[in-house]
C-alpha cells in the first residue's frame, strides 16, 4: 500500500498536470485548499518533487508550482520511487526484509512465486502510466476530476 505521502504527491501532481501551465504556476496554498491537503506538509512533498526536477517552482508574489516535465514524462513510477523508494515494489508480503534475494531455486518466502507475476505488473503499470495518461483517462471517461 502507498503511504499517505505518496497517495498526496500522486493528486499533487495530477491536479498540477491538469490546472498548471509553465507560464501559469499554481500557488501552495490553492493547491492545498484544493486538495485538502496540510499547506507545510504538502509544501515539503512539492519542494521535494522540485529538486528532483518533476516540479519548476518559483518563489514571490505571482510564484508556485508547475510540472517541471511533460506530463507524459512523468510516469507513476517515478514518483512512487521518488516519495517511498523501490522498496515499495520488493516489499515482501509476509516477511519484513524485501524479497530481493529471490532466485527460482531459492524462495525468500512461502508466497513469493505466486505475488511474482502480480509484482511485475504492478510495476509494468506504474512505469506504463503517466501523468498524461491519468488526465486522458479523465477526459475519455467524461468525469470531472475531483479531489
Amino acid at each position: 500500500m502507498l503511504s499517505n505521502t505518496c497517495k498526496y504527491a500522486i493528486r499533487a501532481l495530477i491536479y498540477l498536470a491538469n490546472f498548471s501551465k509553465e507560464e501559469k504556476k499554481i500557488g501552495i496554498k490553492k493547491i492545498s485548499e484544493d486538495l485538502n491537503i496540510p499547506s507545510p506538509f504538502l509544501g515539503k512533498i512539492l519542494q521535494s518533487m522540485a529538486r528532483e526536477r518533476m516540479l519548476s517552482s518559483t518563489k514571490g508574489p505571482n510564484g508556485g508550482f508547475s510540472l517541471g516535465r511533460d506530463a507524459e514524462d512523468i510516469s507513476l513510477y517515478d514518483i512512487v520511487v521518488h516519495v517511498d523508494g523501490e522498496k515499495y515494489f520488493n516489499n515482501c508480503i509476509i516477511r519484513l526484509e524485501p524479497c530481493t534475494c529471490f532466485t527460482e531455486e531459492i524462495s525468500t518466502c512461502p508466497v513469493h512465486r505466486r505475488f511474482s507475476q502480480i509484482r511485475d505488473d504492478l510495476i509494468r503499470f506504474y512505469k506504463d502510466t503517466s501523468l498524461a495518461d491519468i488526465i486522458d483517462d479523465f477526459e475519455i471517461s467524461g468525469e470531472a476530476i475531483q479531489f
